[in-house]
C-alpha cells in the first residue's frame, strides 16, 4: 500500500529514467530545423565533423544530439521514416548499455541505427545482432540506406560466406549477424594460424535484437565446433532396439526436471538383456568400470525415447534429425544434441547415424556476449527476466512507453476440464472471429498441436494458414497475410518472428505481388492503386476488433506468452487476446492441476463451460515465475562452471593471439627449452642428493628423446665438482647450440615459421585434450556433494591443476617437435617432386575429364624443412589435389558446404576432413 502511493507521488525508478531522457529528445528535435537544410552532401560532412571531435577526444555522450538529429534525417531521406521521440527514448537507452523493451510494431529495427551510428563514429565497428540469417540480410539491406547516406559503411555477415566478403563485413562501421555466426567466427579465429586469416577485428559494442531470446533461451546451449570421434552407430541401433521392452516400472520420468533414471528393476533388466545380446560380457556387471560406456548409452537410449517427441523437439527431414527451437518453433539444420543423444534420436528414428563429435572449440553466449566492452539489447518483452539480465550481463531493463496508448483488450484465461473440451471451445471461437472478418491467430506450442488444431478447422470447413517448422520457407509471407480480414493462421511459438502483422496485410508484399503478377505495368500506379486498397481493407479490419490473438497453451515463461499477446494492438491498433487452457495441458498437469481438479469437481462444471477469473491468471502467473526462477538458477549454476573454463579460455586464446603478432618466438621456445630442461635435472638428479644417486641412464634416454641430442651424459655424472647447476647449464649450452645449427640449415625466416606453426598447433591439439578432460570431469564432480564437498569449489580446484599440467605437457611437447624437426634430404626430396608431378598429371586428367586417381606413392614426411635449396633442403608442402588448393590458406578452399566432397581431393566430406579446423 505505501508503496502504491510512494509510486504515486514519486513516479516508479522507470518513469524517472524515462524522464529523464526528455531533456534530450528535446534538444534533437530542436536540431531538425537546422539539419533540414542540409543537402545529401551535407549529412556526410557532419559524419566527418563528428568523427573528427570524438578523434580530438570529444565523448559520445557530449555529441549525442547532433548525431541522433544527423542520423534522423539521413532515416527520413533514406526511408520515409521520421523517428518518433520514444524511438529517440529508446536509442538514448542502448547507447547507454540497457535493454529498451518495446511493444512489437514500435520500430526497434530503426531504433537501433541511432545508437548503432553514434558508436561507430570512433572508427571501432558495431555489431547489430539478429536471431536469424533471414534478418540480418533483410534489416542490413533496409537499415544499410540510412547508414550509407550518413557516410557509413555497412556490412552483413551469414554462413557459407566468401571469406573475403566476411572479413569486409566485419572490416564496416556496422556489422548485422546472427548470434550464431558471430560466435562461431570468434571461435574459428581462435584456431586460425595467421593474424590475416582472423575476421573480427574488435568486439567493441554490440546491439542484440531480441535479447531475451538470445542472452536468455539460447544461452543454455553452448556453440561447439567439432570434429568427428569413433563411430559407434552399430551399438546405438542395438541398444535401441532394447529399449521399447521396458516397461514403467524399470524407469521413473520427472517432467518437471526433464529428466529420466532407470530403477533398481530396470537395471536388473538391462543386465540380463545386454547379456543375451552379447553387449555385456558374461560376469560383468552394469557397475565395473568397464560398463561404463554401454551405461553411457544405454541411458541417452531411454532419454531419446522418453523425453524427445517427434514434431515437438524434432522432426525427421530428409533423413535428417533437425532439432526444432522451443521458443520461436524454428528448424535448427546443423544444430545437434551433445554426448550421443542425438544419434541416440537418430537409431530411434531408423535414420542414418552421424559419427559423434569430439569439441575442438566451444564458448557459450553469456561469456561470448560479455567479451564486448558494451552491450544493449531490445526486446518486446524483458522486465520478466531483469533479475538475470542484471546480474549475469550487468544489463538494465527500461521499459520504453508506447508511441500511442495500447488498445489492445486482455481476457481472462479460461480453463477447460479436458483437452478435447479446450478445442472444441476454440474452433467456435474462431468461427464466431471469422464471421465478423476477424482475423485470427492461434498460437500453440508444438507442430503436432498445430496439425492437429488444423484438421479440425479443415472439417469445419474455415480456410487457414499453418505456421511451424514445416513451412519454415512461407514464413514471411504467411505472417504478412495474418492480418487480412478473415485470416486464420495457426502459429507454432510466435517468438521473434521480426515480421510485423499489419492490419488489412503487409501493403509492401502486396506491391511486390502485384508487379510481378504485371511486369509491364508502372510501379508507381501500383503501388497507388495497392495503397488506396489497403486503407478500406485496414479500416475494416479495425470495425471487426482488429487482430485476435487466440492462444491454445500457456508456456512455461511468462515472455513467450507476453510475445504472442504483443502481435496484437501495435501502433495503438485496436486488438484481443485470450488463453484457452485446460487442466490436461503440460503446464497445469505438471505444476498441481490437481486441486484445481477439485475444486472444479466441487463447482459441479458441465461439459464444455469454462472457469474464467482474475485470481486463475494470478495463480498461473505464479507458477510461471517459479518455473523461471527454477530455470534461472539452472542457468547461473551452469554459468559459473563455464567460467572456470572462460578463465582458461581467455588466458589461451590470448597466448595464441600473442604467438601470431610475434616477429620472434625463438626466446619463448628457449626458456620452455630451459624448463624442460631443469624438470629433467630434477627428476634424474634430484637437489639435495649424491651423485651415487642420480639416475644418468635415464636422464641420458629422456634428454635424447626430449632434446634430440646425443651427449656423453653418463659419463659427466663420474667428473668432480659436476653438480645439478654444472649438469643444467652443460644441457643448455649443447642445446643452443643444436638449435642454432638447426636455424642455419632452414634459414632463419623458415625457422621463425617452425616455431610459429609448432607452438600454434600443439596448443590446439592440447587444448582439445584439455576440453575433453574438463567435460569428463564436470560429468562426475557432482558426485562429490554426496562426500559433503562443494562440487563447484572441487571443480574449480582441479580444473586448474589440469590447466597448469597441460600448460607442463605443452613446454615439453613443443621442446621435443622442436628437437625432431630436420630438413628434408635429397631422396625426399625427389619424392615429393615425383608426387606434385603425379598429382598434376591427374589435374590435368580431371580437367579433361576422366576420373581421377589418388596416387600410391607414400606420404612426404611431415617435417617442414628450408626453401633454400643451395641448404640441401626444401620446405614441406601440402598435397593439394584440386587446382588452387593450399592446406594452410583456409581463403584458398573455395566455400564448400559441410556435406560437400572436401576441396583437397581426399573423397571425405569437408565437415570429416578440413572442414573439422574451420
Amino acid at each position: 500500500m505505501l508503496g502504491k502511493i510512494a509510486r504515486k507521488v514519486f513516479g516508479s525508478p522507470n518513469d524517472r529514467k524515462v524522464k529523464a531522457t526528455r531533456p534530450l529528445v528535446e534538444k534533437i528535435n530542436a536540431l531538425e530545423a537546422e539539419f533540414e537544410k542540409f543537402d545529401d552532401a551535407g549529412l556526410i560532412a557532419k559524419t566527418e565533423a563528428l568523427k573528427a571531435r570524438v578523434a580530438e577526444g570529444a565523448k559520445l555522450d557530449d555529441i549525442l544530439p547532433e548525431a541522433f538529429a544527423n542520423c534522423r534525417e539521413a532515416a527520413k531521406r533514406a526511408l520515409g521514416l521520421r523517428a518518433f521521440d520514444v524511438q529517440l527514448m529508446g536509442g538514448i537507452f542502448l547507447h547507454q548499455g540497457n535493454i529498451a523493451e518495446m511493444k512489437t510494431g514500435e520500430g526497434k529495427t530503426l531504433v537501433a541505427t541511432f545508437p548503432a551510428y553514434l558508436n561507430a563514429l570512433n572508427g571501432r565497428g558495431v555489431h547489430i545482432v539478429t536471431v536469424n540469417d533471414y534478418l540480418a540480410r533483410r534489416d542490413a539491406e533496409w537499415m544499410g540506406k540510412v547508414y550509407r547516406a550518413l557516410g557509413m559503411t555497412c556490412g552483413v555477415v551469414y554462413p557459407q560466406q566468401p571469406e573475403q566478403e566476411k572479413r569486409d563485413a566485419y572490416a564496416c562501421d556496422i556489422t548485422y549477424a546472427t548470434n550464431n555466426e558471430l560466435g562461431f567466427d570468434y571461435l574459428r579465429d581462435n584456431m586460425k594460424s595467421e593474424l590475416s586469416q582472423m575476421f573480427q577485428r574488435d568486439h567493441h559494442f554490440a546491439i542484440v535484437d531480441e535479447v531475451d531470446s538470445i542472452l536468455i533461451d539460447e544461452a543454455r546451449t553452448p556453440l561447439i565446433i567439432s570434429g568427428p570421434a569413433q563411430d559407434r552407430s552399430e551399438l546405438y541401433v542395438a541398444i535401441d532396439k532394447l529399449i521399447p521392452d521396458l516397461t514403467d516400472e524399470h524407469y521413473s520420468l520427472d517432467e518437471k526436471t526433464r529428466n529420466v533414471t532407470f530403477t533398481d528393476e530396470g537395471n536388473e533388466f538391462l543386465e540380463e538383456n545386454l547379456h543375451a545380446r552379447g553387449l555385456l560380457a558374461e560376469g560383468q556387471s552394469l557397475y565395473d568400470p568397464e560398463s561404463t560406456t554401454v551405461v553411457h548409452h544405454v541411458n541417452q537410449g531411454l532419454r531419446a525415447h522418453k523425453l524427445f517427441q517427434k514434431d515437438k523437439d524434432y522432426i525427421v527431414r530428409d533423413g535428417d534429425v533437425v532439432l526444432i527451437d522451443e521458443f520461436t518453433g524454428r528448424m535448427m539444420p546443423g544444430r545437434r544434441l551433445s554426448d550421443g543423444l542425438h544419434q541416440a534420436i537418430e537409431a530411434k528414428e531408423g535414420c542414418n547415424i552421424q559419427p559423434e563429435n569430439v569439441t575442438l572449440a566451444s564458448v557459450t553466449f553469456q561469456n561470448y556476449f560479455r567479451l564486448y566492452e558494451k552491450l544493449a539489447g531490445m526486446t518486446g518483452t524483458a522486465s520478466t527476466e531483469a533479475e538475470e539480465f542484471q546480474q549475469i550481463y550487468g544489463l538494465g531493463v527500461v521499459e520504453v512507453p508506447t508511441n500511442l496508448p495500447v488498445a489492445r483488450i486482455d481476457e481472462d484465461d479460461a480453463v477447460y476440464r479436458t483437452a478435447r473440451e479446450k478445442y472444441e471451445a476454440i474452433v467456435e471461437k474462431i468461427k464466431e472471429a471469422h464471421a465478423n472478418g476477424q482475423p485470427v491467430l492461434v498460437g500453440t506450442t508444438s507442430i503436432e498441436k498445430s496439425e492437429m488444431l488444423s484438421q479440425m478447422l479443415t472439417a469445419a470447413k474455415l480456410t487457414h494458414n499453418v505456421l511451424n517448422a514445416r513451412q519454415h520457407e512461407q514464413e514471411a509471407q504467411i505472417v504478412a497475410d495474418a492480418g487480412k480480414l478473415g485470416a486464420i493462421t495457426i502459429a507454432t511459438n510466435m517468438a521473434g518472428r521480426g515480421t510485423d502483422i499489419k492490419l488489412g496485410g503487409n501493403v509492401e508484399f502486396k506491391v511486390m505481388e502485384a508487379i510481378a503478377a504485371d511486369p509491364e505495368g508502372d510501379p508507381e500506379e501500383i503501388r497507388r492503386r495497392i495503397e488506396d486498397a489497403h486503407k478500406a481493407d485496414e479500416q475494416a479490419v479495425k470495425d471487426a476488433g482488429g487482430l485476435f490473438v487466440l492462444a491454445t497453451e500457456r508456456h512455461e515463461s511468462r515472455r513467450i506468452d507476453n510475445q504472442l499477446r504483443g502481435r496484437s494492438g501495435r501502433q495503438g491498433d485496436p486488438g484481443k487476446s485470450s488463453f484457452y487452457l485446460s487442466l490436461e495441458d503440460d503446464l497445469m498437469r505438471i505444476f498441481g492441476s490437481e486441486r484445481l481438479d477439485k475444486v472444479l469437481s466441487t463447482l459441479g462444471m458441465k461439459e464444455g463451460e469454462a472457469i474464467v477469473h482474475p485470481w486463475v491468471n494470478k495463480s498461473l502467473e505464479r507458477a510461471q515465475a517459479k518455473v523461471e526462477g527454477r530455470n534461472f538458477d539452472i542457468r547461473k549454476q551452469l554459468l559459473k562452471f563455464d567460467d572456470v573454463m572462460n578463465d582458461q579460455r581467455k588466458v589461451i586464446f590470448a597466448q595464441r593471439r600473442e604467438i601470431m603478432e610475434a616477429e620472434d618466438l625463438s626466446e619463448v621456445t628457449e626458456d620452455m627449452r630451459n624448463e624442460v630442461i631443469d624438470d629433467l635435472v630434477d627428476t634424474y638428479a634430484p637437489p639435495k642428493t649424491y651423485a651415487e644417486q642420480w639416475n644418468m641412464q635415464g636422464l641420458y634416454a629422456a634428454v635424447m628423446e626430449q632434446l634430440g641430442v646425443d651427449l656423453p651424459i653418463i659419463a659427466w655424472g663420474d667428473e668432480d665438482g659436476v653438480d645439478q647447476d654444472v649438469i643444467r647449464e652443460r644441457l643448455e649450452d649443447e642445446t643452443a647450440k643444436y638449435m642454432a645449427e638447426k636455424a642455419e640449415a632452414f634459414g632463419p625466416e623458415t625457422m621463425r615459421q617452425i616455431e610459429k606453426q609448432v607452438l600454434l598447433q600443439t596448443i590446439d591439439g592440447k587444448w582439445r585434450e584439455h576440453l575433453l578432460t574438463l567435460e569428463h570431469l564436470r560429468s562426475v564432480v557432482g558426485f562429490r556433494g554426496y562426500a559433503q564437498r562443494d562440487p563447484l569449489n572441487e571443480y574449480k580446484n582441479e580444473a586448474f591443476q589440469l590447466f597448469e599440467s597441460m600448460l607442463d605437457s605443452l613446454r615439453a611437447e613443443v621442446t621435443q617437435k622442436l628437437a625432431q624437426v630436420r630438413p628434408m634430404t635429397q631422396e625426399e626430396q625427389q619424392a615429393l617432386m615425383q608426387k606434385l608431378a603425379q598429382q598434376q598429371a591427374a589435374m590435368q586428367q580431371r580437367a579433361a575429364g576422366a576420373a581421377p586417381t589418388r596416387p600410391a606413392t607414400p606420404d612426404a614426411p611431415a617435417q617442414p624443412a628450408s626453401a633454400d635449396a643451395g641448404a640441401g633442403a626444401a620446405l614441406a608442402v601440402a598435397e593439394p589435389l584440386v587446382d588452387g588448393f593450399d592446406e594452410t590458406d583456409p581463403a584458398t578452399w573455395g566455400n564448400p558446404g559441410r556435406n560437400d566432397p572436401c576441396p583437397c581431393g581426399s573423397g571425405k566430406k569437408f565437415k570429416h576432413c578440413h572442414g573439422r579446423l574451420a
